[in-house]
């Protein structure tokens, strides 16, 4: 289970006046069982699937783990599983934070793990944190395991089993069930979350068939026959005698990636209409190739499945969709080893000891050790990677990226690794993920970090991914140029790329957004268009005509949508304040975010929005007394002891606030906003040599921070030491090469270290 963090209306003129409700599909569902007559084979296959077993009611043969007086202690909590009068139950801390006997509601998932669902009041169903490792003994399974072994989580906790990030109608409901509804109200704060069927069945993908089986009945005169989307890929491959086949027949789609990318990928939901979710980018939120989930490479590093790797790679370009290589109805493999790439990849060319280098039949002689390595996540749960790179042990050197064949070789260096490479003649070879040394330099805030993004951004041989993730790396900084890269994207054939142009032009003035957004809010997506209505909310609203006015209020009414689907969760709480703060509506911001902290008090986004709200309405006592509780709650938040910090200056309260501002250094070392408001707090409260020192640190952590790099060569001017000085104030000039008072500031103290090194 995995946090999935919530996102911040107008059809096209085809669809110019349909309300919200009325766009959901006129068919139904029907269950898989309606299916079986005419699809024998592939409703046997998906019996014994995973997908069948992805949801199921306890039962002796659904339950896998061992519910027997088996028992589990971490810390000073036993936990206890056992069975009484037929039912299964889980002896354990309870909300309260007293022990009680949960019985299990519903079995979630099968191999190499399986969760158990336990039901709480208020329609919640919650994901039990102690799992079953449902791999064979001499695999290391059969046997309970912590999820969270390295974290102490009591009840309040937001990962504790009964708190907000473990609840099932939220995190795990959609990609476990068919037709899932949420069905939360915000006024009671209760689920009536319901399914039509309780696993993944046909219709979870193929979408409700009531329409289907009218055409199957005759005449079959409707389109896609019967269903809203057809997943008929179309085109063959054929090998036309190279080495590696090439795809015929019609453009390759995404349609079919994208009906499995509703669950196999990490990205934020914000609607469950059966229609919009055929759509994807009408439901989904894909996230980029981000720092913190993905290595600057692409390759996989926080949980994020798989849609985000194999969106990078050149199969996905070249038109492979998933079916090529997975069975959709087993979910199995179409072949085992090394025969499922044979299909499109000669055997006599690549699984052979000239490719793969390696003796036949060991392990380096399977394709997907080199192409696909994996990433354990949840314990046990040994994900391959699905960006079929080529490995590049030179980029573990150079940007510290882990590669498949120190994987294996653990012993080894990667030095080692990319001599073995280039004595096989494979060492210049560079594969498909050309981005990284661009991402590596945005990450850094380097010099050249803009060029490289924008460069990235104009590449149409680049992946759609790494175009749009080169878009959120500018949104950061939207400098001129980052405007002009992101201009054209604004009309990328990709809804993904085109919605991270809008974050790049989000911050811009009032004018420049209106010019380069309007048009967006008639995108033929809801992800594109809701997005442009948000950044045009508030300064950008003056100025629209009548039309694009129109098309502004239904994108923003789909963009409030959407958060209303996920308002049982702080942050879109906190979205929808952000929003009512854009609009001028204060009081419907404060509301909102004081919603986003009664439904999780250690949210700490909120309570800072909040303090501000307050601070703004002239309560500067009421906003730190919103930051005190909400430390309370959440003691380790560097960002709530900066924030009230900050308001302790306010206030004229100098001690306490260096206290506070000095506490949220020592709790978010990596922050480079906290260590340099610190140490610009001491410099002006008259302990410039600590202040100095503190900046120093942080910038060997932050090397390029425009901030710290600007407070050392200021400080260190100030204090004479124009040798310390000029390293860091040249640093700045060349990261700022335009702004002509860093530029004199630098050559003011070149001339002073010239003149004293006389």
């Amino acid at each position: 289970m995995h946090v999935v963090a919530v996102v911040l209306l107008l059809f096209q003129f085809l669809l110019p006046s349909v309300p919200l409700a009325a766009q959901e599909s006129s068919a139904s569902f029907v269950g898989s069982a309606a299916c079986a007559s005419c699809h024998q084979s592939q409703h046997a296959d998906w019996l014994h699937s995973q997908h069948r077993a992805a949801m199921q009611e306890p039962t002796e043969a659904s339950v896998l783990g061992r519910f027997d007086g088996a028992t589990f202690k971490k810390g000073g909590t036993e936990t206890v599983f056992s069975r009484k009068d037929g039912r299964f139950l889980i002896r354990t801390e309870g909300p309260d934070g007293k022990q009680g006997d949960f019985p299990v509601r519903y079995v979630l998932g099968v191999a190499p793990l399986q969760q158990y669902l336990i039901e709480l009041p208020g329609g919640r169903l919650q994901a039990f944190g102690i799992a079953w490792d449902s791999r064979p003994v001499e695999e290391g399974g059969q046997r309970w395991f912590d999820l969270y072994p390295d974290r102490k989580l009591a009840a309040g906790d937001p990962l504790h089993w009964t708190g907000i990030d473990q609840n099932w109608n939220y995190q795990c409901a959609w990609c476990h069930s068919t037709n899932l509804r949420k069905n939360y109200d915000p006024a009671s704060g209760v689920f009536a979350t319901a399914f039509s069927e309780i696993s993944v069945g046909c219709e979870a993908c193929h979408g409700p068939a009531s329409n289907h089986l009218a055409w199957a009945a005759g005449p079959r005169s409707a389109p896609n026959r019967g269903f809203a989307v057809s997943l008929a890929r179309g085109g063959a491959w054929q090998a036309e005698g190279g080495a590696t086949a090439v795809r015929t027949g019609p453009p390759a789609s995404d349609k079919e990636a994208l009906v499995c990318a509703g669950c196999h990928a990490r990205r934020q939901q914000f609607s469950d209409d059966p229609l919009a979710a055929a759509r994807f980018y009408d439901a989904f939120r894909p996230m980029t190739l981000e720092a913190g989930l993905y290595h600057v490479d692409g390759q996989q590093r926080d949980e994020v499945y798989n849609f985000g790797s194999f969106m990078q790679s050149r199969m996905h370009g070249a038109g492979v969709t998933c079916a090529d290589c997975h069975d959709p109805h087993s979910g199995k493999l179409r072949l085992a080893g090394n025969a499922v790439c044979a299909q499109c990849h000669s055997a006599t060319a690549f699984d052979a000891p000239a490719h793969h280098h390696h003796a036949s039949g060991s392990a380096g002689a399977q394709c997907v050790n080199c192409h696909m390595p994996t990433t354990t996540y949840m314990g046990v749960d040994a994900r391959h990677d699905h960006s079929f790179r080529i490995p590049r042990p030179d980029r573990t050197a150079s940007l510290a990226t882990p590669n498949a064949c120190n994987k294996c070789h653990a012993d080894k260096s990667a030095a080692w690794a990319v001599g073995a490479l280039k004595s096989w003649g494979a060492g210049s070879k560079p594969g498909a993920q050309s981005f990284a040394e661009a991402f590596q330099l945005a990450d850094a805030n380097a010099p050249g970090a803009q060029a490289a993004l924008a460069r990235i951004v104009a590449d149409a041989g680049q992946s759609a991914i790494a175009r749009a993730s080169a878009l959120q790396r500018l949104s950061q900084a939207p400098t001129p140029a980052a405007l002009q890269a992101a201009k054209t994207a604004l009309s990328d054939k990709n809804p993904m790329a085109r919605a991270a142009a809008v974050a790049v032009f989000a911050n811009a003035d009032a004018a420049t957004k209106r010019e380069a957004l309007a048009p967006l809010l008639f995108d033929e997506t809801r992800l594109v268009r809701m997005d442009a209505a948000r950044a045009l909310a508030g300064d950008a609203e003056a100025g629209f005509s009548d039309v694009e006015r129109a098309a502004f209020e239904k994108a923003l009414a789909e963009y409030e949508a959407g958060q209303r689907y996920n308002a049982e969760r702080p942050e879109s709480q906190a979205n929808l304040g952000a929003l009512n703060l854009a609009r001028g509506t204060n009081d419907a911001a404060r509301a909102a975010y004081e919603k986003a902290l009664a439904l999780d008090p250690t949210f700490a986004p909120a309570a800072i929005s909040l303090a501000d709200v307050m601070r703004s309405a002239g309560d500067e006592a009421g906003a730190e007394a919103a930051l005190r509780k909400s430390l309370a709650s959440n003691p380790d938040s560097g960002a709530l002891a900066h924030a009230l910090g900050l308001s302790l200056i306010r206030q004229k309260r100098l001690g306490e606030a260096m206290a506070s501002l000095e506490q949220a250094v020592r709790l978010a070392p990596d922050d480079a906003r906290f260590a340099y408001v610190y140490g610009v707090a001491l410099h002006d409260t008259g302990a410039t040599q600590k202040g100095i020192e503190t900046l120093v640190r942080a910038l060997s952590n932050h090397p390029f921070d425009r901030d710290i790099l600007g407070a050392l060569a200021s400080y260190e001017a100030e204090a004479g030491d124009y040798a310390a000085a000029l390293p860091h104030a040249d640093r700045l000039a060349e990261l700022e090469p335009e702004d002509r008072s860093i530029q004199n500031m630098a050559a003011a103290i070149r001339a002073m270290a010239a003149r004293d090194g006389r």
